[in-house]
Formats: structure tokens, sequence, C-alpha cells
């Protein structure tokens, strides 16, 4: 199956006292059948958070859980999400009734 590649870094900027972190960042690369910057473009444009950061937080976050979920559907402690997952994401795309745009 063709997928998008993407690598993705966290890095501390400060710890819960605002003293700045000295740790490497996290790496690695991940592979998904979506379009991540454009989802997170649509994200954005909804208006459904308070930010653009927050947007891209989530949908960032949540298409890396659900396409983790998925591959592993087979585990039984992911396995258990799949349903609350599926019907999730079928609302989220429809859009909550303050959305601009439908995702």
């Amino acid at each position: 199956m063709k997928q998008y590649r993407y690598r993705v870094t966290l890095e501390q900027l400060t710890d819960a006292n605002g003293v700045p972190g000295d740790g490497e960042p996290l790496k690695f690369e991940v592979g998904s059948h979506d379009d991540i910057m454009s989802i997170v473009a649509r994200v954005s444009s909804r208006g459904d958070f308070s930010s653009q950061a927050e947007a891209a937080a989530f949908a960032v976050g949540l298409k890396l859980f659900g396409g983790t979920i998925l591959a592993n559907k087979n585990n039984p402690l992911l396995s258990s999400f799949l349903p609350q997952l599926h019907q999730f994401m079928k609302e989220f795309k429809a859009g909550s009734g303050d959305s601009k745009e439908k995702v």
C-alpha cells in the first residue's frame, strides 16, 4: 500500500516549572495513507479549537493514534478501541454544529 511518510520530532522546551529542557528530542518516522498536512489544515479551518496549535496537536495525535490502533487491530488491548474510534471518526468527519466545514 502506498503511504505518505513523516518524521515526527518532539522536543521538550521547558519542564513544568519553566526550566529549559536539556534532553535529546524524540524522533521517529511513520507512514500514513492520509495526507496529514492537509488534514491539519482542514481541522484548523473548522474552528473547533482555540488555536491552530491545538488543532494541529489534535489532528496529528488522532492520526497517529488511529493508525497505530488499525495497524495493531489483532492486539486485544488495542482492538477494544476500534468500535469507539470508528464511531468518533464518523461523528468528527460529519462536523459539529459549530464547525465551518467537514473533515
